[in-house]
């Protein structure tokens, strides 16, 4: 699933082709994703400008002039593409349309925006903008990991009483918004944190550590356009490229790159999910 650099970059590269333009058109190729569009979307969506585009957890949200806000979701395997940019962004122009393309945004000025999703797993839903912090997916997220809400005190504090392993702790969407389970992995194989460790069990020093690494990785990853390692594209179209600089996740029985270590990546899973981290330096 995309996490937070994936879904910036693709929000950072919609934004040339949507903020300040107009919806000339919506096309909607069936009925649901992962549940049913709202009602006359389509309708409500043509004719609309689009005031800007943010991005909240992993979740993209575009402000329209209506009052209105497009929530988007990527799922696990969606993603927006951008063709036939008046801006000059993109050098292709409008392909053929997808068997999976579902949404069709035709922008005034010729700019075409498609988002396909082959497992359906993506979400599209309108809001009242004022109210959007009082969606159901969105309230009760915790603060944004790059923002200034997510600072030591507050994760300090969050992790006092947690009993969960601090993998965990880092997945729960309550206490950071948009972090998931690549850069929890390199977050705290950065920190050395071991991703047994239970959260609450961690001197608030070491804690403390991790505020400084969620940014200095999340920022990188973002810089390298995300990571792709199956159906991710950024809004152009191209690959990500911060697989190439993983420490650890999907990098079970190599060597760990911290220098003079000499421990082994190892694989192991919690709650469902794969962890990649290093046993002899992480603790």
């Amino acid at each position: 699933m995309p996490e937070l650099p994936e879904v910036e970059t693709v929000m950072r590269g919609l934004a040339p082709s949507m903020e300040g333009a107009v919806i000339a058109s919506a096309e909607l190729h069936r009925p649901d994703l992962r549940w049913p569009f709202p009602e006359n979307m389509a309708q409500r969506l043509t004719g609309r400008r689009v005031l800007r585009l943010r991005r909240r957890s992993k979740y993209i949200l575009a402000d329209l002039d209506s009052g209105e806000s497009l929530l988007i979701h990527l799922g696990m395997s969606g993603r927006m593409t951008v063709s036939g940019d008046p801006l000059g962004q993109f050098v292709h122009e409008h392909p053929q349309l997808e068997k999976h393309d579902h949404v069709i945004f035709n922008m005034e000025g010729g700019a075409r925006i498609a988002f396909n999703d082959p497992r359906r797993f993506g979400a599209m839903d309108l809001l009242d903008t004022a109210t959007a912090e009082a969606h159901p997916l969105l309230a009760k997220l915790g603060p944004e990991p790059l923002g200034n809400a997510f600072n030591e005190d507050y994760l300090i504090k969050a992790f006092e009483t947690r009993r969960s392993p601090v993998k965990s702790a880092l997945l729960d969407q309550r206490i950071i918004a948009g972090l998931g389970n690549i850069y929890v992995c390199e977050v705290l194989h950065k920190t050395g944190i071991s991703p047994t460790r239970l959260a609450g069990q961690i001197s608030k020093a070491r804690v403390a550590t991790l505020v400084p690494a969620v940014r200095e990785v999340l920022t990188a990853a973002i810089k390298a356009g995300g990571s792709s390692l199956k159906d991710f594209r950024q809004a152009s179209g191209e690959l990500g490229y911060f697989q190439h600089s993983f420490a650890t996740y999907d990098r079970e029985g190599q060597p760990c790159q911290n220098e003079g270590c000499g421990g082994t990546v190892k694989r192991i899973v919690q709650s469902g999910r794969s962890t990649f981290y290093c046993p002899k330096c992480q603790r």
